[in-house]
């Protein structure tokens, strides 16, 4: 009898929801969940709507029969990591009982939901215990991967039942055990650019000490002075150096061209009692000065493996910066020039940034392109 009563509230599911397109969608992929979740929004904004109330009275018991089904296969079967599956179905339930207590137009469908706070405790216990014995199994001091996997399960297990055990300790022991450790080498320069390498370094650590890497938790970088104080087995040297720059090329241009205008007034004529405009053509010689100073390097970007000095990367970025400053001279009438060429003409030449600066600014499309590999490299990691 009770499959039978099951087979007509699915039967009368399908009629109420053929009128009902999102709800049927939902039902079609045997979201029963999802087809309460509509209907109950659908009646928050509108209490009286006939179709949702329908769906909901015939959608809830099946999502809450399917989900206890689900509930009860799981706890009766020898499935690793159960439990968390487990958590989901009741935290599910439990979702759908509240959507309902705080929609009114829902509550006057279902009554009394159903709502399982100890049973979801005992749930989190149990997923705890199992992700918590997972992570003992899985770490390991001489394996990293498996030690990532450790680190996620006691996270886990934190997750579902705060300060849990030792599990916080286990964690930061799997990620010990699992973080790729990364030497960064100085950036040589000669001296009278060091102040400016030294910028570009400071960069280049702080995007790495940040997490910049795509928040890697996994990876961690010295310099190497810490890697020497704490005595430290590296992974990887990852080595950075300019392989070729030049700061302060300077070029200089010069365009000369005839400017001419028509129709200017170039003087004035009596004609009987009357002084008229004589109209004619102005001409001007305008030269147009440039100066480019122009800054240019290759950075080497190597990762090296510490332990068998195996080249694991390899790569060279290019930069450049052109400064250039523009003013004008002309010989003629001024009146054939633009307002913008006779501003030209009034402005005088400037000197260019100092070469520290000027080293500074072509490094900055290296330092975007050297974070951008960097990332692409150690996300394998």
């Amino acid at each position: 009898m009770k499959a039978i009563s099951k087979l007509m509230t699915l039967v009368m599911l399908i009629l109420v929801l053929g009128a009902c397109s999102s709800g049927k969608k939902a039902f079609e992929k045997g979201d029963y969940f999802e087809s309460v979740l509509k209907a109950v929004e659908r009646l928050r904004k509108n209490p009286k709507h006939k179709k949702s109330r329908e769906t909901l009275k015939y959608a809830y018991p099946a999502a809450v029969d399917y989900l206890e089904t689900q509930i009860t296969d799981l706890k009766g079967s020898g499935q690793r990591l159960k439990w968390g599956r487990v958590v989901s179905a009741y935290e599910q339930i439990n979702r759908m009982a509240d959507e309902i207590r705080r929609s009114p137009g829902a509550q006057s469908v279902i009554r009394s939901p159903e709502f399982y706070s100890s049973k979801l405790t005992e749930a989190r216990s149990m997923a705890a215990e199992e992700h918590y014995a997972e992570g003992l199994r899985l770490i390991n001091p001489n394996n990293r991967q498996t030690s990532k996997d450790a680190f996620y399960m006691f996270q886990k297990s934190i997750g579902y039942v705060a300060g849990y055990k030792d599990a916080q300790n286990k964690m930061e022991e799997a990620r010990e055990y699992a973080t790729l450790k990364i030497v960064l080498e100085q950036i040589p320069v000669p001296g009278r650019y060091s102040l400016s390498a030294n910028f570009f370094q400071d960069k280049v650590e702080e995007f790495l000490r940040s997490g910049g890497i795509r928040r890697n938790p996994f990876l961690r970088f010295y310099n190497p002075r810490e890697a020497e104080r704490v005595r430290l087995e590296a992974d990887h040297i990852l080595r950075i150096y300019f392989d070729d720059f030049v700061v302060g090329q300077i070029f200089k241009k010069e365009n000369t061209s005839e400017l001419r205008r028509d129709s200017v007034e170039i003087g004035q004529v009596k004609v009987g009692e009357e002084t008229q405009p004589v109209y004619g053509t102005v001409k001007a010689d305008y030269t147009l000065h440039r100066a480019e100073v122009v800054s240019k390097g290759l950075l080497a970007v190597q990762v090296i493996d510490a332990r068998n000095n195996g080249v694991l990367l390899r790569e060279q970025l290019p930069g450049t910066f052109i400064w250039f400053d523009e003013w004008a001279s002309f010989n003629g009438d001024e009146r054939a020039l633009t307002d913008e060429e006779y501003a030209l003409t009034r402005k005088r030449s400037i000197p260019p940034p100092p070469p520290q600066d000027m080293f500074i600014e072509f490094t900055r499309p290296i330092y975007n392109q050297l974070t951008n590999r960097l990332n692409s490299f150690y996300n394998r990691f």
